[in-house]
């Protein structure tokens, strides 16, 4: 079954960082990483408010199964800013919903290309989406640690 995606109601920043943390730490992560990464998984009242930012929740009849957000870089470029499914969602479905409902917003709001840092546990996962790899960027909480870069180009993908 398909999840229902939403707007996210600026009240659920928390709840939202306790997902991105959980699904974070899926992957293994040791705690001293994980407290690294705190800050930057944090989801902030002035992000969740910001017109440049947009936040979409996945969730069935009972909970949440994961978020994503995009921020507008300029009229034709946007960055998926984060994207986290709740642990015992992932490899269901619901990361796919998500990246396609942003793909589609993204077009929608006229973007042409959509970038995406991923965590490399996840590079399988965005190329899958459409993303092709588009060099690395250094980490914002872990010095000298490099992130996979993806382009998706909207303008040429058959979004619905």
């Amino acid at each position: 079954m398909l999840p229902t995606i939403k707007e996210a109601n600026p009240d659920e920043a928390e709840v939202l960082t306790a997902l991105a943390i959980r699904s974070k730490a899926y992957w293994g992560y040791p705690q001293s990483f994980m407290e690294a990464c705190r800050d930057e998984l944090t989801v902030t009242d002035i992000s969740m408010n910001s017109a440049d930012f947009r936040y979409y929740v996945a969730e069935n009849e009972s909970e949440l199964l994961g978020f994503y957000a995009i921020e507008k870089l300029s009229d034709r470029e946007f960055e998926l800013e984060a994207l986290f499914v709740e642990p015992k969602f992932i490899g269901k479905g619901v990361g796919k919903a998500l990246i396609e409902h942003a793909k589609k917003l993204v077009k929608n709001l006229g973007g042409r290309t959509l970038i995406v840092q991923g965590d490399p546990n996840a590079e399988k996962f965005y190329r899958a989406a459409g993303g092709v790899p588009n060099g690395t960027r250094e980490s914002a909480s872990i010095s000298g640690r490099r992130l996979p870069l993806f382009t998706i180009d909207l303008a040429n993908d058959d979004i619905a």
